[in-house]
């Protein structure tokens, strides 16, 4: 019994010992990659978000891109909407309207852009979101 319980332990230890941690990809000049959403700096993106890249079309980058970014993240619907009203004010995003619901909304504008966010529930208590930028050329909401 004693064997058992012993030779189960080194071969748990053995195990542990073969994990290893994902490699960075480098670029050809051995540069860091940069993150998928270092391309979209007017919208914060909390941790461990994850872009869905079937869903996602965007076009365009920095602060002029258009079109719709989704992505999952491990956090609940409710904690990604307190994220955008405490986070979209920092980036001078100008609230229109909130719904907290099942499948939350929320609208902001910002010099010549307008931008949704849509907010559910995903598998479990983690959150899909879906963030679409548009032209706003009417003039409403210039800071």
């Amino acid at each position: 019994m004693i064997k058992n319980k012993l030779l189960m332990i080194l071969l748990i230890m053995g195990l542990m010992g073969c994990a290893t941690e994902r490699p960075n990809l480098m670029g050809i000049d051995g540069g860091a990659i940069p993150p998928a959403f270092a391309h979209f700096p007017d919208v914060p993106f909390p941790s461990d978000a994850i872009v869905d890249l079937d869903e996602t079309k965007a076009l365009g980058s920095g602060e002029n891109w258009i079109g719709s970014l989704v992505y999952t993240t491990p956090y609940n619907p409710s904690s990604i909407f307190d994220f955008y009203v405490s986070e979209m004010p920092k980036l001078k995003w100008v609230e229109v309207a909130t719904v907290r619901a099942k499948i939350s909304h929320m609208t902001y504008i910002r010099d010549n852009r307008a931008m949704q966010i849509l907010i559910e529930m995903d598998r479990g208590d983690t959150a899909k979101v879906t963030i679409t930028a548009i032209p706003n050329n009417n003039g409403v909401g210039k800071l």
